[in-house]
């Protein structure tokens, strides 16, 4: 393991821990691109999901931003359903394809959604149906390719005006964290019997420089420091990473 990797794994979860995200998409995209054993990816990339959000999390209870009461609809369905990705063997194409497409998507929407302003909003909570509906079909992607799924979740929420942006960034992050535990103990269960978990051990660096990175994100938030310029240049990381994957993917069909 290289110590470039570890330095751009520092500066993805601080990126992302300042927009109130985990990282997850970009991580694994690094780790293909590095040659990893894709069985290893998702594992190592909900890892270090799991530690940058739990700083975020931390960060919305102390501003009382973390509705969880609220986001059990949605993780009544994404937590049984990121188990269940996480267990499903798939192919290094169809890995490399899904992992490409969700990060078009997400690069795009940070880079074109714009920052709304703080502040005072209704509470308007989905029906039942499409909250498990929406938390379940993001659950599955998320389990599968080893991403917290918040990224997709946010839009939604942010177009039906669910809560403030605070409030919304806090259940993303709950969201995220509950995502990610699930699907690592997915992930672990279908390694298990392999001879590869054991493998993971040796990539401990990227889960001490996402520790730093994101504790560094969180307090660059919660000063609220550009929050513009900060999603753009994540968005710019992302479709980077993004356009390699897509070209890879296609290069291999």
């Amino acid at each position: 393991m290289s110590l470039g990797l570890a330095a751009l794994f520092f500066l993805t979860a601080a990126l992302y821990a300042a927009v109130g995200f985990g990282g997850g998409s970009t991580y694994n995209a690094l780790l293909v691109l590095s040659e990893v054993d894709y069985r290893l990816i998702p594992f190592i990339a909900l890892t270090c999901n799991l530690i940058v959000v739990s700083g975020g999390i931390w960060r919305f209870y102390s501003e009382d931003a973390l509705p969880v009461r609220r986001m059990l609809p949605f993780l009544a369905a994404s937590i049984p359903a990121a188990w269940i990705g996480g267990r499903i063997p798939i192919s290094e194409l169809v890995f490399v394809g899904l992992l490409g497409s969700a990060l078009l998507f997400s690069g795009l929407r940070l880079l074109i959604s714009k920052t709304p302003a703080d502040g005072p909003a209704g509470h308007r909570s989905l029906p039942l149906p499409a909250s498990l509906g929406l938390g379940g079909s993001i659950g599955l992607l998320a389990g599968l390719v080893g991403i917290g799924g918040g990224i997709f979740l946010a839009p939604v929420l942010y177009l039906t005006k669910w809560g403030s942006p605070r409030e919304i960034a806090g259940g993303c992050s709950f969201f995220i964290f509950a995502n990610s535990l699930s699907g690592l103990l997915g992930q672990g269960a279908k390694l298990s019997d392999t001879d590869i978990l054991a493998s993971t051990l040796d990539y401990w660096p990227l889960a001490l420089a996402v520790l730093i990175g994101g504790q560094i994100g969180s307090l660059l938030g919660s000063k609220r420091l550009q929050p513009a310029w900060i999603k753009r240049l994540t968005a710019v990381l992302i479709l980077y990473v993004a356009i390699r994957l897509l070209w890879r993917f296609a290069a291999a069909i």
